[in-house]
């Protein structure tokens, strides 16, 4: 009879701890940070397909996005996709786009990131040379290559209610695991 309570309470204990460490999973999965997988040619050279990466859920409850942040935020056009991006500007940002280069609040940035330089689309929502700014609660985002990305050039500023949290780390491939630092200067955080 000892023999029989001692495997039941050993069985037991076993499936408090599976319990425990399923609800505690749960909760990091939902509210603290969640694991991507990089699908598409839209951030390279920065990622490509295959890249796994942490998501941080929290970090835009404590801070604002700031530009070069990479962010992963719901499709404007389907909201079950998600895609990821990096921040190029803020609200009240201006923005514009001329023969290529970048322009924010009137200064050229330097995209060391890039893989081409920036182009735009027939019937996009920005027009060479025509400023864009950027509305209350809305980013601008951008992959880092343009000529292969669906972004705010084609689509508009993004609520930034639609972010999902900001990419912090690479865990696989192993070579290039690490945390994903903003490459742009302090300045124009």
């Amino acid at each position: 009879m000892r023999l029989i309570k001692a495997v039941i309470d050993f069985v037991m204990d076993i499936l408090e701890t599976i319990v425990f460490v399923g609800s505690l999973f749960i909760v990091v999965y939902l509210f603290i940070l969640t694991p991507n997988q990089v699908k598409g040619a839209s951030m390279e050279p920065t990622f490509h397909t295959g890249d796994y990466i942490l998501t941080s859920r929290i970090t835009y409850k404590f801070r604002r996005p700031q530009r070069g942040d990479i962010v992963v935020f719901k499709s404007p056009k389907n909201p079950d996709i998600e895609y990821i991006k990096r921040v190029i500007g803020l609200p009240g940002d201006k923005i514009l786009i001329e023969n290529g280069e970048v322009f924010v609040n009137g200064i050229k940035i330097e995209e060391n990131y890039i893989s081409a330089r920036t182009n735009l689309w027939e019937g996009g929502y920005v027009k060479d040379g025509i400023p864009v700014i950027i509305p209350n609660d809305y980013i601008f985002v951008m992959g880092d290559n343009r000529p292969r990305s669906s972004d705010s050039r084609e689509f508009g500023p993004i609520p930034i209610s639609s972010v999902i949290g900001q990419v912090f780390f690479r865990y696989f491939p192993p070579q290039v695991a690490g945390i994903i630092s903003n490459p742009l200067p302090s300045s124009l955080h």
